[in-house]
């Protein structure tokens, strides 16, 4: 998956944008350059934008493995954006083989805003 990122330290937040054909040695690829970034801490939120993939190239081993070897922690929140039903039922599949594992915080959408208003914390106003 040829993939972008940014890490807004300011929102503790990590910027994954999925473009083109995502394969297993790609998405690895991309989970272990964004490990070694020395920006990246893994407490960080994530939105993993996936609606620019045009070749979905990933079978449920390969989801089962990428959930195996996330990079950040179990309180961390992270948002997947879907546009394909095929995408958004991976993500699920990975979502729920997190909560298995014991983590809560992630969430499949098909919607930016909508991740975005689940994923940072809303300021108040006094």
């Amino acid at each position: 998956m040829p993939a972008t990122y940014e890490i807004d330290k300011q929102r503790r937040l990590v910027i994954t944008t999925g473009l083109g054909r995502i394969t297993l040695a790609n998405a690895l690829e991309h989970q272990e350059k964004l490990r070694k970034d020395p920006d990246f801490d893994p407490s960080f939120s994530q939105i993993m934008d996936l609606t620019r993939i045009t070749e979905f190239a990933l079978e449920a081993n390969d989801i089962r493995r990428l959930a195996q070897g996330t990079i950040f922690s179990r309180e961390s929140r992270r948002a997947i954006i879907a546009s394909s039903d095929l995408v958004y039922g991976f993500g699920r599949m990975f979502e729920i083989l997190r909560e298995i594992a014991g983590e809560n915080g992630i969430r499949v959408f098909r919607d930016l805003d909508e991740a975005l208003d689940w994923i940072l914390p809303k300021s108040t106003s006094a």
